[in-house]
């Protein structure tokens, strides 16, 4: 970047950096997100595709999760990286829908480009699809229906939807009844759920059939000496964040033993500092001990003598759910040990799981704090089952919370862009142009659960649009039988938060990149490709095209 002052060139920008304007940095920033948005496409809906990602040391992921899918992705281009962010958030906050969020972002701008190609100016297709996402935001108000807390039935079937296309198929219903079961169990009395205290155990071996729900906590330890019990009932649980080791000085201090028996000595008094601490911790009346931090061997000896099950380095997190399902406090020092202090459980045992020891410590009397084991042949089809677990937990816990539903299968989407259509016509101006690119837009979701299906997207959207016109607005695609139905019945509902995040994330993005008009780069940032470059990648087909993207691109 130069200014030229009476023939002398002043550079103002650092040799090497570059600078694009105008249409171009759009061109480029728009191809960069529809780059994003064509790389998930292809995993959007029951019959949407798998995809294999492998790392630079050759570990492999195979997912149909959007979140993990651009996550994995080493993605350079700082257009497409807010499209990650689209994703991210909608993860963050709802859990499932981040294909759906980026999707839309992806075509809000492809309709965008048509516009800019017309001369409608950036500001008016941003101010036009500001308007209509609020709109939109209304109009999903008004459609959604109300579920009950403890609607089981509803619950498992938002459950089954977050899940379907994820692998899990074989054993769905299980898999459902043990999420809705979990969330119920540790939701609180105002209905929020904090999806913390459900943990995912991953055990590979068996099958997706041997997964269970444990109501309580397990952790994936075992007992610190093999001369303790291995199962002890009515328990009272010590959790302890302090070592029970003897106590190091805080300062650099050195002990001078100038003979035998003074070193003797010192050993002994090492041993009588730990049998005292341990010597407390048996008085609390504690049969459990539960450690954040280190135990001696010689502690572990008296601890085993005194028929005490204790366990080390037990994670933060662990704590955290121990605490909250036994009602036990943590302890920071060992001179606060209280029997007041102590949870209680009915039950704690080391039983071996897929080969390895766990300790499970169960019938809790109010079990706010619950595990689930996952199963499967493989790890990575035991990885994916933990992530559509994660999604359906979410959307679950959201669910309880708004208790509100929309129908899925594209149905909100087709009844919001009928809704934007007639709403686009009271607006009027050049904005008018922009709400109705934006309720086209909506359309690309039932359209690309036609094209991954294997059916003509144009006959399913005319078949839906009069399905809708009809008043039919729970009416979206059935896949299967390949003819809209009323997702309802079908049971393929969503809570309302997947589809009102999805829809503001989307315009939040696509108004931000259309915004950009002069993207500078210095030297060495990605400063992404070309027009031409990204003109030549504008056929490229979902992940296949990823593999030859210009170096700024990824």
């Amino acid at each position: 970047m130069a200014a030229n002052l009476g023939g002398q060139p002043i550079f103002i920008l650092k040799e090497g950096s570059q600078r694009t304007r105008g249409r171009d940095a759009q061109s480029s920033n728009i191809a960069a997100a529809k780059a994003v948005a064509g790389a998930v496409r292809t995993t959007l809906g029951p019959k949407g595709m798998d995809k294999m990602l492998v790392d630079t040391i050759g570990d492999v992921v195979i997912t149909n999760d959007g979140v993990t899918i651009l996550k994995e992705m080493d993605i350079e281009h700082p257009a497409a990286k807010m499209m990650v962010e689209v994703a991210k958030t909608q993860d963050d906050e709802v859990g499932d829908g981040t294909t759906t969020a980026v999707v839309v972002a992806g075509e809000l701008l492809k309709r965008a480009e048509d516009l800019l190609e017309q001369d409608v100016h950036p500001t008016v297709i941003a101010h036009g699809y500001r308007l209509a996402a609020d709109k939109a935001q209304e109009l999903i108000k008004d459609i959604a229906i109300e579920v009950k807390a403890d609607d089981v039935e509803m619950l498992g079937k938002i459950a089954d939807t977050a899940m379907t296309g994820k692998g899990a198929e074989a054993a769905k219903e299980k898999l459902c009844d043990l999420v809705v079961r979990s969330v119920t169990m540790v939701a609180d009395e105002d209905n929020t759920v904090d999806t913390d205290f459900i943990k995912i155990e991953k055990k590979v071996g068996g099958t997706i059939d041997d997964s269970e729900i444990i109501e309580g906590v397990v952790i994936d330890k075992e007992r610190v000496h093999p001369g303790m019990p291995k199962l002890v009932e009515n328990a009272k649980i010590l959790l302890l964040n302090a070592p029970v080791e003897y106590k190091k000085t805080e300062v650099d201090a050195e002990i001078s033993i100038t003979s035998p028996d003074q070193l003797q000595m010192f050993l002994d008094e090492e041993e009588k500092m730990i049998k005292a601490i341990v010597e407390k911790i048996i008085a609390s009346g504690a049969n459990v001990l539960v450690c954040q931090k280190g135990i001696d061997d010689i502690a572990q000896h008296y601890l085993a003598k005194a028929g005490i099950l204790a366990i080390r380095r037990v994670k933060k997190s662990d704590m955290t759910k121990l605490s909250r399902a036994t009602g036990a406090s943590v302890v920071s020092s060992i001179d606060a040990i209280e029997e007041s202090e102590l949870g209680a459980s009915g039950r704690v045992e080391e039983k071996k799981v897929s080969g390895e020891e766990m300790i499970f410590v169960t019938e809790c009397i109010n079990p706010k704090a619950v595990t689930l084991i996952v199963r499967g042949g493989t790890e990575h089809v035991v990885d994916e089952l933990d992530r559509a677990l994660e999604d359906a937990l979410r959307v679950v816990s959201v669910a309880v919370e708004d208790k509100k539903f929309v129908a899925g299968g594209g149905a909100p989407e087709v009844e919001m862009s009928l809704r934007l259509r007639e709403y686009a016509a009271t607006v009027g101006g050049r904005a008018q142009l922009a709400i109705e690119a934006f309720a086209a837009a909506l359309e690309i979701i039932p359209r690309t659960l036609a094209e991954n299906a294997g059916l003509d997207p144009i006959d399913m959207l005319v078949e839906l649009r009069s399905e809708h016109e009809a008043g039919r607005k729970t009416a979206g695609l059935d896949v299967f039988d390949a003819k809209p139905t009323d997702m309802l019945v079908a049971g393929v509902i969503e809570p309302m938060r997947v589809k009102t995040q999805a829809i503001a994330s989307a315009a939040e993005a696509a108004v931000m990149i259309l915004r950009i008009d002069d993207v500078i780069a210095s030297s060495g940032a990605g400063a992404g490709p070309s027009p031409e470059e990204m003109a030549a990648m504008g056929g490229m087909g979902g992940m296949g095209g990823m593999g030859g993207m210009p170096p700024g691109m990824m």
